[in-house]
Parts: structure tokens; sequence; C-alpha cells
């Protein structure tokens, strides 16, 4: 049988014992009174009934004083239930019992109340209720980022009078909260909120609001990358296009050299269409946190005199090429990733310098940093084009890009795994006097 809450087994005193309590005094005044009034006369048996009242008036007046008073006892402070006699301890008993259960009631509602602001407060949208005039109630701690308010000071303040956004306060003096809110506030920082009220008491309103400032930038994201994709595959798929028809249809007439020309430059642009693929692939990994593979001692000093050859083969001849490598110690990371991040630098090098241009390759430790640069003497970059080199297919100068055979995301590539092995990329260049980009890692992930 399930234990029953302990207020359930409370016996109740029946409230009869008030009328059995004054009956019975009143029987023992006129008792007395009438034997009195037998012996000493009329006159004394009323003065003795006259006096018992006022004795147990002021008897009930001091129960009362002590029963108010005690009433009055701050419920932080503990005080003694009064005691007295008769019918007043039964009522004493009464309303402490009674005291209790509303006690203990609070207690409940306090710590349900509680449990609902933890819970709200981990809520990932924000919470705020509004009383009819708009005025701040109580807001969790995600509100309060969201619309730059301050929980403690702002409470019972209209919220009209902070969020001052046309849109919300139009919304919200409506009264019709039919659909949601999408709009944009710019106090504490820039974000896009989707606001939904529900009145749910007479005077009462809980405001939800949800930041999709995220959601709309990854968004954007998406629909910008799609549109590059698609513009950097379709000249390469246009030109791969017009040589094959070109050559289809002069099969019989086009001479074998011309023939082997069209190819070639087909071949050409569909490499660039695979070297595309192949980076965009790459980039996916890195930038969706795919897990880096086991990390182990890298051979850097090797790592960077390959990338040496690489980009020698790539000038061709054209530029001269030299490595300082003076640090001989392996650096903790990946060995695929790191060679892809220095060979992409070492490469947009060769491709933006002029012919006869010097490209410098280094590898060495300055202090609490190992660096990896590339410093050439080339074309060289304008300092508002700086902040966006490594945002996915930007180009400082499109045209000149496609020439090179660059697909415009390899700097993004080496902005992912420097991030990935704790490193930044630092940029300086000046138009017409050349680049130098520097990978720098904590001097910490060398392997002694």
């Amino acid at each position: 049988m399930p234990t029953q809450p302990a207020e359930t087994l409370t016996v109740i005193r029946p409230i009869s014992y008030i009328r059995v309590a004054v009956f019975t005094a009143l029987s023992i005044f006129v008792t007395v009174a009438v034997g009195v009034g037998v012996f000493f006369g009329r006159e004394a048996g009323l003065l003795t009934f006259s006096l018992a009242m006022l004795v147990a008036g002021a008897y009930h007046i001091n129960n009362l004083f002590k029963l108010v008073r005690w009433m009055r006892t701050p419920s932080e402070e503990s005080a003694p239930l009064p005691r007295a006699l008769g019918m007043w301890d039964y009522v004493f008993a009464d309303v402490n019992r009674r005291s209790q259960r509303a006690f203990h009631k609070q207690e409940r509602l306090s710590a349900a109340l509680e449990r609902f602001r933890e819970a709200s407060q981990a809520m990932p949208h924000g919470l705020m209720f509004l009383s009819s005039a708009n005025t701040i109630d109580w807001v969790n701690h995600q509100g309060e980022q969201q619309f730059g308010l301050d929980r403690v000071r702002d409470q019972g303040t209209p919220v009209t009078n902070i969020v001052r956004q046309p849109d919300f306060v139009r919304y919200l003096k409506s009264g019709d909260y039919s659909a949601p809110l999408t709009f944009t506030i710019g106090r504490p920082v820039l974000r896009t909120l989707v606001v939904t009220i529900v009145p749910f008491s007479e005077d009462m309103r809980l405001l939800l609001s949800e930041d999709i400032t995220q959601g709309q930038r990854v968004e954007a994201m998406r629909r910008d990358f799609v549109a590059n994709v698609s513009h950097e595959m379709r000249t390469p798929l246009t030109v791969v296009s017009g040589f094959l028809e070109t050559v289809i249809d002069g099969l019989d007439d086009l001479a074998k050299e011309d023939i082997r020309h069209y190819l070639g430059l087909a071949s050409e642009q569909a490499g660039r269409m695979q070297q595309l693929i192949q980076d965009l692939l790459t980039l996916s990994a890195l930038e969706t946190g795919a897990p880096m593979w086991q990390e182990e001692p890298v051979d850097v000093a090797k790592l960077v005199h390959d990338v040496e050859r690489e980009a020698i083969v790539v000038s061709g001849g054209r530029h001269r090429i030299e490595l300082d490598c003076s640090v001989s110690a392996p650096l903790l990371g990946n060995a695929k990733e790191l060679h892809s991040a220095f060979a992409n630098l070492a490469i947009n090098a060769v491709r933006y310098t002029p012919e006869g241009g010097h490209i410098r390759i280094s590898w060495r430790q300055r202090g609490t940093v190992v660096e990896y640069t590339v410093e050439d003497d080339g074309i060289g970059i304008a300092a508002d084009h700086i902040p966006r080199l490594t945002e996915r297919f930007y180009r400082v100068d499109r045209g000149r890009s496609r020439e090179t055979g660059g697909t415009g995301l390899g700097l993004a590539i080496v902005k992912h795994v420097l991030s990935r092995h704790q490193g930044d990329l630092l940029i300086d260049s000046e138009p017409g006097r050349g680049s130098r980009f520097t990978a720098c890692f904590p001097a910490r992930r060398l392997v002694s």
C-alpha cells in the first residue's frame, strides 16, 4: 500500500472544541456567581460574574496579542509557538499547523520555480515574461544576450524603451501574434531574431526569441558557394566542349597538329576542373571539422625541400628560387595537410611573380614561434584585398587567376590547415613590391 504524504495523515481536531470551551467557561462562571448570590446576595453574585467575565476577556485579549505577535515574526526568524491553557492552546496549534502547511507549499513552489528558471537558462532560445504594459518581469540568459538586457537592471522597464526596432514595436503593440516576427536588431551586436509572443494569462505574455543569424549566414554562404562553383566550372566546360566540337566537325579537314593542339587545350581545362574538384573535396573535409589524421612528428625540413622542388618544376626556370631551412626538429601534425598548405603558398608565389623574379622559402624558429615563410618580389596585393584573401573563390584579379590556373581555394585551404595545427597565417604585401606569406606555429609543437 503506497505511503501517503505526512499532511494527509495529520488528525484535524473538530472545531466544536471552541463551543465546548465557551459553554464550559460560562457554566462555571454562572455556577460560581449563583453560589455567591445565594450566600452573599444578588449584588455580590452579579459582581462575581462580571469580574469573571473581565478576567476571561483579559485572558483572551492577552492570547490574541500573543497570536498576532507570533504571526508578525519574520519568517526567517525562529519564534517558539505561544503556549496557553484551554482552547487557546488548541487555537495556537491549529494556526501553527496551517502556517507549516503554507510554508511547505511555498517551499515546493519556490523549488519548482527555481527548477523552471534553471531549465529556462539552459534553453537555446530567449525567454522573456512581459506584463500587459510590456514591462519586463523576467528574462533568461539567452534573452539578455539577444536583446542586450540586464535581468536585474531592466526588470520593470518597458521592453520598447530598450528594444526600439520599429518592426518589433509595431508587432508588440498590434496584439496579433498569430505569426512570428523576423527582424534585425543592432544591439549589442547585429543579429537576426525570430520572435513569437504567447499570451498565457489575463495580463502576462511569454516572448520566445531565436537567433537565426548563423543560419542565415550559412544559407548565404551556401548560395554563394553554389554560384561560385557553377561559375568556375562553366568556363572550362565551355572551352572543352568548344574544342571537342571543333575537332569532331573538322576531323576530316583539320591537320594532325591542329587536332593535337585542340585536344591538348581541352585536356588542360579538364585538368583544371579536376584540380578544382580536388580542392573542393579537401576544403569540404577541413570545413566540416573532419577529424585530423593521427598526429605524428613530421619532417618539415624534408617537406619544404620537396615543396622547393615542386615550385622549381612549376616555374620552369623562369624564377630564382632559394630555400633557407634552419630548423631540423620535426613538427607534430599531419604531413599531407601541411604539404598541401606549404605547397599552395609556394605555387601561388610562382604564379603571381613575373618572369625573372625572386622567390625565397624559409623554415626557421623565432622565439616561441616556428615560421614557414614564402616571400616574393612579384605584383603584390593592395591592402584592402588582404583581409578577404582566405575566402573561398576570392580573387584580386579574376582574369589573371584563371590564366595562371588557380582555383581560388588555395588560401582557404591554407587557413583551415593552419587552424587545425594551432597556426596562424600572416600576410604582408604591397602592390609592385611583392608579398610575404607566413605560416606561424607554436614552437611547443616541435618534437625534441
